[in-house]
């Protein structure tokens, strides 16, 4: 409805036999609005067939100044939606700046917990990597001992044997 933005128009009106607008040349108006126009302006509620002198000059003025009214209610309440429209796209842009941040520091704070977690288990990994060279460490010198303590049971065995077989022989060999 109304002028297309800033830039300005030029109307015409006729009117025909009845003195009634039936052209309005360079705006396309709804129908309230032409209702509107034909509202007598008065509080007094004079009919329009009286509002008009013989040259129709007032009442062109009239409907001129209506018209202008009209045009310039519509371009305030299409500025007033541009600015709620700015208004709210400003609100829509800062709360997703607003959440773009919270979700970013979400995110750093998820990757440092799981770099945390990582360097832990690396710690963790070379903590076992090291408490099992340390383990076979002491299971090598175990079989080790292990092995020496078994020569050495062997050999005192070897010994034991043969003192026991020396001193059974020299026994038997006295009692003959």
């Amino acid at each position: 409805m109304g002028g297309g933005g800033s830039s300005t128009r030029r109307v015409t009106f006729e009117a025909d036999e009845n003195e009634n607008i039936t052209v309005v040349k360079g705006v396309r108006l709804s129908d309230s609005v032409i209702d509107r126009m034909k509202e007598p302006s008065s509080p007094g509620g004079r009919p329009q067939s009286q509002h008009r002198s013989a040259s129709g000059a007032v009442n062109d003025e009239e409907l001129k100044k209506r018209i202008a009214e009209e045009l310039a209610l519509e371009r305030a309440r299409r500025d007033s939606e541009a600015q709620k429209r700015r208004l709210f796209g400003k609100i829509l842009e800062q709360e997703r700046i607003s959440s773009n941040e919270h979700l970013t520091r979400a995110i750093l704070r998820e990757r440092a917990a799981t770099e945390e977690e990582r360097q832990k288990a690396q710690r963790f990994a070379k903590q076992l990597e090291e408490k099992d060279r340390e383990l076979k460490k002491h299971d090598a010198y175990y079989k080790e001992q292990l092995a020496r303590l078994e020569e050495r049971s062997a050999q005192f065995y070897k010994v034991t044997t043969e003192q026991y077989q020396k001193a059974a022989d020299e026994v038997s060999a006295r009692f003959k």
